[in-house]
């Protein structure tokens, strides 16, 4: 059982890192994606407040680092600016909301798209005070059956087992029940409530599931078995050109140590639609491109 002896420090916009070369933001994105407009416009952003690049992380997050700052604040109107983009969606939650999900999940392979559950559990989780308490390295994984994000380190998530169901996921080793996929964010969101609960307050506060004194089990009434379904696992997607179900294509991209720089993104715009999808690779999904 790991003891903390202080609260996390993981960054934010409105609680900044601060290193040798300024401070470090982090921007969360449900799934990783994210407009296509919002990503051109946050180059402009990190050209105008930071270094000029945007960096990937393994999360499916994005960063932006350089920044000037005065006693640990950065400029309000880089605050403000982020914001306008819709890169702050929730000040209060802004630390916690970091769900990652299968990049292809809905449009190419898996068993169920996790789309709506991914953005019925952030818009849930954003409604709950006390999750806000949730440290910013608690993290949801949401794998469509397809087993390309399941085995990420994880506090709680769900794997899809048919069309219509998930098994949901508590810390590294324990499984939930299989419930249908319409209550699985809720059900998310009571597990994550209730570890709050079992977490405790302050600096000694446990920042994961797997932290608790029975690595998570207080959390359900009984245990369950792990459904047979859920035991697969695919490398990370190629990358090209992917065809997708419903007749368009998707481009996966490689992201050259995960930097994002105005080159880069202008040259992706010839190509994209209305949504960009950051993967847990460090790369780019263009998808819903008209095939040729």
């Amino acid at each position: 059982m790991t003891s903390r002896t202080h609260a996390d420090r993981c960054p934010g916009v409105l609680r900044p890192w601060i290193a040798d070369d300024g401070a470090i933001v982090r921007l969360r994105l449900v799934g990783g994606a994210l407009p296509t407009t919002a990503l051109s416009r946050l180059v402009e952003i990190a050209e105008q407040h930071a270094d000029g690049t945007v960096l990937l992380t393994k999360r499916t997050n994005l960063q932006l680092r350089g920044i000037p700052h005065h006693d640990g604040c950065v400029p309000a109107d880089l605050v403000e600016a982020l914001g306008e983009a819709g890169f702050l969606p929730s000040p209060s939650h802004e630390l916690v909301r970091n769900i990652m999900v299968s990049p292809l999940t809905g449009r190419a392979g898996g068993l169920a798209d996790l789309r709506p559950t991914a953005r019925l559990l952030d818009r849930l989780m954003c409604a709950e005070p006390e999750l806000s308490r949730l440290a910013g390295r608690f993290l949801f994984v949401l794998d469509d059956g397809r087993g390309d994000v399941g085995h990420r380190s994880l506090d709680l998530g769900a794997t899809a087992v048919d069309a219509g169901h998930v098994q949901l996921r508590i810390g590294a080793t324990l499984w939930g029940p299989v419930v249908p996929l319409d209550d699985a964010a809720p059900a998310l969101v009571d597990l994550a409530l209730a570890f709050v609960a079992s977490a405790g307050s302050g600096d000694t506060a446990a920042w994961h599931v797997d932290e608790l004194p029975r690595h998570g089990a207080e959390l359900v009434a009984r245990p369950f078995a792990r459904d047979a379904r859920t035991h697969v696992r695919s490398l990370p997607l190629p990358h090209g050109m992917i065809a997708q179900e419903d007749g368009t294509e998707a481009i996966h991209l490689d992201v050259p140590d995960g930097l994002l720089t105005r080159d880069l993104v202008d040259a992706m715009a010839l190509h994209w639609a209305d949504e960009v999808v950051v993967t847990p690779w460090r790369s780019i999904i263009i998808p819903d491109l008209e095939t040729e």
